[in-house]
């Protein structure tokens, strides 16, 4: 179970560079375990083009390195706060994407603007408070998580954080990647667009409903 799930988050990893989603050593994805008791997550500071599956480091809900040589992400503070406060979120991504940092760091919650948006959002993507100095000092990553968990919404796709970049959700590693490629494509398009108009309700609930609500109909059908 843990090498299929190391394997996975590596090539989300992999999917990143390929999409431009980071530069450098930036950004990491995580994913739990479906026992909800541990979470695999990107070595810190390791460059992309260097990583291997096993390099990847498995962490408990406690905070705890249960398996890894390396050491994981400095963000893995934020991304533990997250799993323990939602326990139906599988699966994290943290870029510095350039569209959708910009949005985060102007502290404006990106509106949706048209339909690619509101298929995979459902509204607008929410941006957190700044942390004060207190919650800086006394444990900076942990308390990203907790500010993001404040304004995460039920659908749990992405949250931007203020004054720092996006985090996007899944059910595992490839799909949170997923949700942080749609991110940055809908931000570029609100940024090269600056005049349009929120998305009408009655089309943003209809575009989403088609693809997640209980009579989706977008996509195959599959066999169980």
């Amino acid at each position: 179970m843990l090498e299929a799930i190391k394997d996975r988050v590596w090539r989300a990893c992999q999917r990143l560079v390929v999409v431009n989603l980071v530069i450098q050593t930036e950004g990491n994805v995580s994913e739990r375990t479906p026992d909800g008791r541990f979470f695999v997550i990107k070595p810190s500071g390791v460059p992309y083009a260097e990583l291997q599956p096993d390099h990847f480091v498995v962490v408990d809900l406690e905070g705890r390195v249960r398996e890894g040589k390396l050491k994981p992400s400095t963000d893995t503070p934020t991304h533990l706060e997250i799993y323990r406060r939602r326990p139906d979120i599988g699966a994290i991504c943290h870029t510095h994407s350039p569209y959708a940092s910009a949005w985060a760091q102007m502290g404006t919650p990106l509106p949706c603007f048209g339909t690619t948006h509101a298929d995979a959002f459902g509204g607008a993507v929410p941006v957190t408070r700044l942390l004060t100095p207190a919650e800086v000092v006394e444990g900076y990553e942990r308390a990203i998580g907790r500010v993001i968990s404040e304004v995460l919404p039920p659908t749990a796709r992405a949250v931007l954080v203020a004054g720092h970049g996006p985090f996007a959700f899944g059910e595992n590693g490839l799909e949170a990647v997923r949700y942080a490629e749609i991110l940055e494509k809908v931000a570029m398009m609100a940024t090269v667009n600056p005049p349009a108009r929120p998305l009408p309700a009655h089309i943003l609930r209809k575009h989403y409903d088609r693809k997640h609500g209980a009579g989706r109909y977008y996509g195959q059908e599959v066999e169980r």
